[in-house]
């Protein structure tokens, strides 16, 4: 005799593939669907002098101004909490070139973001 099988389909409560910018934001650096980290560079603008200076992050130092000694952040557990009047405009993934000693081969380009993230891709 012959078992008959019955096939069930069934959706899954959410996608899998294509979860929500807020989900991927609050899961785990390592356990996105394209790994990425938390952290950033940022050009700070100090508010005396108005000269930039790029800051990471989660700087675990002070950072002062190159040109007025004004400190720009203080370091916390986490991120480093920026001082305020200060302006800061996070620095987008850029392509960088390594220059390579084959002269037919000119550069080569390499592209490091994360397309899947937006706190990756944008501002």
């Amino acid at each position: 005799t012959v078992a008959k099988l019955s096939v069930i389909s069934f959706q899954l409560a959410k996608d899998l593939l294509h979860p929500s910018s807020e989900e991927e934001k609050r899961r785990h650096k390592k356990k996105r669907l394209v790994q990425c980290p938390n952290s950033y560079f940022m050009d700070v603008k100090c508010p005396g002098c108005y000269k930039i200076t790029t800051v990471f992050s989660h700087a675990q130092t002070v950072v002062l101004c190159v040109g007025c000694s004004t400190v720009l952040c203080q370091p916390t557990g986490g991120k480093a909490r920026l001082t305020e009047g200060t302006l800061h405009h996070h620095i987008q993934h850029v392509l960088k070139k390594a220059y390579l000693p084959n002269p037919y081969i000119k550069t080569l380009t390499l592209l490091f973001r994360c397309p899947s993230v937006p706190s990756c891709s944008s501002d």
